[in-house]
């Protein structure tokens, strides 16, 4: 039986998802709120996870693509699709050199599980407070929205998703990181 918590919960996010799926809003302004701006330093977070030390920092992938997508809750239906495409996707990713990360409001607890449950293998973070969410135009009052960046690996934010159906984003995401990454010149090393 569902609590009458989780029930709004789910709710809420369906009348979210449907307003996004609508089309409702413009790229500069999502229903989140003001989205960062493209070609600019990607806001900078840490927050706390399921892996590793406990903590993934922006600032721990420069040198690597990073898929940075919010979505609003753990085990709905929507987010759960969108995770198993980006776990079934993830060698082409790490072909890439990409680092792909999850956003929910939801704790570090129910990201183990969920990571569990899916067998995911990239770090889910909790964004208990929104605060993060927020500095990405990506929350609506307790949940984050489904929006996606991908940021370069010199912490520039080169793209943004946000009307995402969850069945094909990672489909969509890779082709725009293959023309991404056909774009951008190498570093040239000097011989000393």
């Amino acid at each position: 039986m569902i609590s009458r918590r989780n029930f709004f919960n789910i709710l809420l996010v369906s009348c979210f998802a449907l307003i996004s799926w609508l089309h409702l809003t413009s790229a500069a302004d999502a229903l989140g709120g003001q989205l960062p701006p493209i070609n600019q330093p990607a806001p900078e977070f840490t927050l706390p996870t399921n892996t590793g030390d406990g903590t993934v920092s922006l600032s721990n992938f420069r040198g690597k693509w990073v898929v940075l997508y919010f979505y609003p809750k753990d085990f709905t239906s929507g987010c759960t699709i969108e995770a198993r495409r980006f776990q079934q996707d993830l060698p082409k990713y790490i072909d890439k050199n990409v680092q792909i990360i999850g956003v929910s409001a939801d704790d570090v607890d129910s990201h183990a599980e969920f990571c569990d449950s899916q067998g995911l293998k990239f770090p889910l973070l909790s964004d208990t407070t929104g605060a993060v969410s927020k500095a990405y135009g990506s929350w609506i009052g307790v949940v984050s929205m489904r929006h996606s960046f991908i940021i370069d690996p010199q912490g520039i934010l080169r793209e943004i998703f946000v009307k995402v159906n969850p069945s094909i984003h990672s489909t969509e995401v890779l082709a725009q990181l293959e023309k991404l990454q056909s774009q951008t010149i190498p570093v040239q090393l000097s011989a000393s």
